[in-house]
C-alpha cells in the first residue's frame, strides 16, 4: 500500500475529474434568448464558451432545463433606454459566467447611451478615453519562488511518511523476536553484526526499490497528464514551474531521502531491541518516531530563513540533515563542498551506528526480563564482542 497507494490516489483523483468533467459537460452550459437578434449575436459573439447555441426560445429553454440538460437561461431585452437581462437556473450564476454577463451589459448600455445622447465624433472619442495599466512581471523569479514552496513541502512530507512507515515496520518486527527460540538459534549459527547488518540491507533494498517504482510510476503519471485532454492546458500553463519542482526532487535530495531513512531505520531496530518483551513491540518504534518529528516539525520556521545558523548547522547533523539540507539545496543556499561535507557526515554516521548497535545486538535481543531500561542498555553493551 505504501508503494501503490501514491497512483491509486492519483488514479482516483484523475478518474474522478473525469467523471466530474463529463457530468458537467452538458449541464454547465447556458441558454442565451432574446426578441432582438442582433443583442443576442453580440453575446454569442463576446461569449462563445459555456453557451448552448441551439435553444433560441424560452419554452425549449425550460423544458431543457427541467430535463438538467443546461443549467440555465439568460434572457435579453433592451428598448430605446435601457438593457437587462434575467436568468432563471438551478442555481445562482458562478462568479466568472457572472462577470461576463455583466461586461457585457455595461458594454451595450454605453453604446446605448451614446447614440441617445447624440455627440459628435470628437466628444465620442473623448468619452473612450481608458486609463492604462502596465505590468512588468518578473516571470522567472516568481515561478522559482514557487516552485521552491511546493518543492519544500513535497520533499519534507515524502521524507517524514517513509521515514515514519519504516522506522515502524523495522522497530516492531525486531521487537517481535524478542526472546524467542529462533534467535538463540540464529545466533548459534551466524554473529550478531551479520544478522543485523543483512536486516539494514534488506531494508536499504526495500526502499531502492521502492523509489525505483515512485521514479518509474511517476515518469508514467506525468506522460499521462501531459497528454490528457483534461489537464494538457494546465501542464503547457506551468510547464516551467513543473520543470523547476521535478528538478529539485530529482537530484541530490533523493540520496538524503534513501540515507535518512536508514538510519532512523538503524535506530528504529535499536529501539525494537531494547523493548522488555514481545507484548511491547507496538510501543517500539516511539523514540525514532518522535525524534523524527521533532526534525519534521522544526523545518517549518525555517522555511524562508535558510541563511539561519540553525539551518546549516542542522544540515550537518544526523537525524537532521535529511531535511535541512534538502530544504537548502532547494534554495540555492548550500555549496558543492558543504554537501559533500554532510553527506560523508551521515554515511559516516550510519557506518558506526550501526555497526556498533550489530555487536551489541545480541546482548539486546536475548534479554527477557522485564528490567529498566538503563539495566538492558548497560547489560547489552557487556555483549559487545
Amino acid at each position: 500500500m505504501l508503494v501503490f497507494g501514491p497512483f491509486l490516489m492519483f488514479g482516483i483523483t484523475i478518474g474522478a475529474g473525469y467523471l466530474g468533467a463529463s457530468n458537467t459537460e452538458n449541464n454547465s452550459e447556458i441558454a442565451v434568448i432574446s426578441q432582438n437578434s442582433q443583442l443576442r449575436n453580440s453575446y454569442l459573439k463576446a461569449n462563445k464558451t459555456d453557451v448552448n447555441t441551439a435553444i433560441t426560445d424560452q419554452t425549449k429553454a425550460k423544458k431543457q432545463l427541467n430535463k438538467g440538460k443546461i443549467a440555465g437561461y439568460l434572457t435579453l431585452k433592451s428598448d430605446n433606454q435601457k438593457i437587462s437581462a434575467q436568468y432563471v437556473g438551478t442555481s445562482s450564476l458562478d462568479s466568472s459566467m457572472k462577470s461576463k454577463i455583466n461586461i457585457f451589459l455595461n458594454t451595450q448600455q454605453q453604446q446605448l447611451n451614446l447614440a441617445n445622447a447624440q455627440l459628435s465624433a470628437t466628444q465620442i472619442q473623448a468619452l473612450q478615453q481608458q486609463p492604462k495599466l502596465t505590468e512588468n512581471v518578473q516571470k522567472k523569479t516568481g515561478t522559482a519562488h514557487t516552485a521552491k514552496i511546493i518543492s519544500f513541502w513535497i520533499t519534507v512530507v515524502m521524507v517524514y511518511i517513509i521515514l515514519i512507515t519504516y522506522t515502524t515496520i523495522t522497530a516492531q518486527e525486531i521487537a517481535s523476536e524478542k526472546g524467542t527460540k529462533i534467535m538463540e538459534i540464529i545466533f548459534s549459527s551466524t554473529t550478531a553484526l551479520k544478522y543485523f547488518l543483512g536486516k539494514i540491507f534488506g531494508v536499504l533494498l526495500v526502499i531502492l526499490a521502492q523509489i525505483l517504482v515512485y521514479l518509474i510510476g511517476g515518469f508514467g503519471g506525468y506522460l499521462f497528464i501531459e497528454n490528457s485532454s483534461l489537464t494538457k492546458s494546465f501542464v503547457s500553463q506551468y510547464q516551467s514551474l513543473i520543470t523547476s519542482v521535478l528538478r529539485n526532487l530529482l537530484s541530490v535530495n533523493l540520496i538524503y531521502l534513501l540515507l535518512g531513512v536508514v538510519i532512523y531505520t538503524v535506530l528504529a531496530a535499536f529501539c525494537g531491541a531494547l523493548v522488555a518483551k514481545v507484548e511491547d513491540a507496538s510501543k517500539a518504534a516511539q523514540p525514532a518516531i518522535m525524534l523524527n518529528l521533532v526534525a519534521f516539525f522544526i523545518t517549518f520556521p525555517f522555511q524562508s530563513n535558510v541563511d539561519s545558523i540553525v539551518v546549516k548547522t542542522l544540515s550537518y547533523v544526523p537525524f537532521f540533515s535529511s531535511y535541512f539540507m534538502p530544504l537548502r539545496l532547494i534554495n540555492n543556499n548550500a555549496s558543492g563542498v558543504e554537501v559533500a561535507i554532510s553527506l560523508i557526515v551521515l554515511l559516516v554516521s550510519i557506518i558506526l551506528l550501526t555497526v556498533y548497535i550489530g555487536k551489541i545486538y545480541q546482548g539486546l535481543m536475548l534479554q527477557t526480563d522485564d528490567s529498566s531500561f538503563w539495566k538492558r542498555f548497560k547489560r547489552g553493551i557487556s555483549y559487545n564482542k
